[in-house]
């Protein structure tokens, strides 16, 4: 297979969740969806896990979110479920009784305990869960749980995404080889800070709790955090990490630590991507990619303020190479930049730079705007080693047709 990534240390692999040594996962259509389509699904690891967490910087969190966030970080997970076409949110006590319970089930049926089961909810807010369909699916998925699982259970966990969304890789560590694999779900109600985006990761690296937290926070701020779809976050994100150690690889070091991270980024930023392409309504990807302010921070900034424009997303829909929305973003942006070095092109094409327009032809440029990926590259002209990078979509009249009849 292809190595896609730009280091020789971690290679593209088959697979998502139950890529790496020691994980199992299945998804069961319980009827919670309309469609009844998968809508339960679950992932065990043969042995406890180190695993840890990022969620929601909405107010209004949802029972899952609240528990995770209450068990994280911790070295005894074994097993996480997760269920869409109800989100479990808005819900009061009952809503928690609910979480527990389906939580207490699963620890029943894998020999766990509650407390080692992680829970996940998506879809409608302010509806109870179905809670003899959710018993149902979660005992079929146990019943069926297999190393060839982990499409089953990105299926299971989509509600408007139009396709599932899973990678993984593998990194050459010190002590050997490790794999970490990845699937998520995400297609609107997304902006930075995550929002109705689950991604669950899985390893069969050997790490520790506190390494384990701070690296994922780190590449969750890099990534997830840096897209958008639509401006809108909701009340059930997060991104669980588990790390089983089955490979025998360990991440020791320094050397070691800054592979994995990196593989780890791969991931996630991999992930981001399959969301964007897939946001309700798009007809194109965007990857926004911004150097030069004089801290990381600048450059993500501006990279969030141009992915969140809708007058740019709306643009791109349009095929118009209307730079200016772009100029207007990044002056809002809060971002440090320099007037006079800021550059920013369009499709690789250059059409702003010394306070300027650049020649372009603005025909030949609206051609190459119909690709399926648009790329936006800003340099704000203070350093040379700061970078982010953003990713949204398009803004098509789906979009508004999908969201208008959503809850009918």
């Amino acid at each position: 297979m292809k190595n896609r990534s730009r280091h020789p240390f971690v290679v593209l692999t088959d697979g998502g969740v139950t890529a790496p040594r020691g994980y199992c996962a299945w998804g069961h259509a319980a009827g919670i969806k309309i469609s009844r389509l998968p809508d339960v699904g679950v992932i065990t690891s043969d042995r406890a896990c180190t695993a840890c967490g990022t969620f929601t910087t909405n107010a209004v969190r949802a029972p899952c979110v609240e528990r995770n966030a209450a068990l994280l970080p911790s070295h005894t997970i074994r097993a996480v479920v997760c269920n869409s076409g109800n989100a479990n949110a808005c819900t009061g006590t009952r809503g928690m009784r609910d979480a527990d319970a389906t939580a207490a089930l699963a620890a029943r049926l894998i020999g766990a305990r509650p407390a080692d089961v992680l829970i996940a909810s998506t879809g409608v807010i302010g509806r109870f869960l179905p809670m003899d369909k959710m018993r149902r699916g979660v005992r079929a998925c146990v019943k069926r749980l297999a190393r060839t699982g982990g499409m089953r259970f990105a299926r299971a966990i989509m509600t408007t995404d139009t396709v599932p969304k899973e990678y993984a890789v593998s990194v050459r560590l010190s002590t050997g080889t490790a794999i970490i694999g990845g699937c998520a779900k995400g297609s609107g109600m997304i902006c930075p800070n995550m929002a109705t985006m689950l991604c669950f990761i899985t390893t069969d690296a050997k790490i520790g709790c506190r390494a384990f937290d701070r690296m994922l926070k780190r590449v969750v701020g890099r990534t997830f955090n840096n897209l958008t779809i639509d401006g809108d976050m909701s009340t059930n994100d997060m991104v669980l990490a588990l790390a089983n150690g089955m490979s025998g690889a360990a991440v020791a070091g320094g050397s070691d630590s800054a592979a994995f991270e990196t593989a780890l980024y791969a991931v996630c930023n991999e992930l981001c991507a399959k969301i964007a392409a897939d946001g309700e309504g798009a007809t194109k990807r965007i990857e926004i990619t911004v150097t030069g302010g004089p801290a990381d921070a600048d450059c993500a900034q501006a990279a969030q303020a141009i992915a969140n424009s809708n007058l740019v997303k709306t643009a791109m829909f349009g095929n118009d190479p209307n730079w200016g929305r772009i100029l207007c973003a990044i002056g809002y942006s809060g971002a440090r930049f320099s007037k006079n070095s800021l550059k920013v092109s369009l499709c690789g094409t250059p059409v702003f730079a010394r306070m300027r327009p650049c020649r372009f032809s603005a025909a030949s440029l609206s051609k190459k705007l119909h690709a399926k990926i648009i790329t936006i590259d800003v340099d704000l002209g203070m350093a040379k080693r700061t970078c982010a990078v953003a990713h949204t979509c398009d803004f098509s009249y789906d979009y508004v047709k999908i969201n208008a009849e959503y809850h009918t």
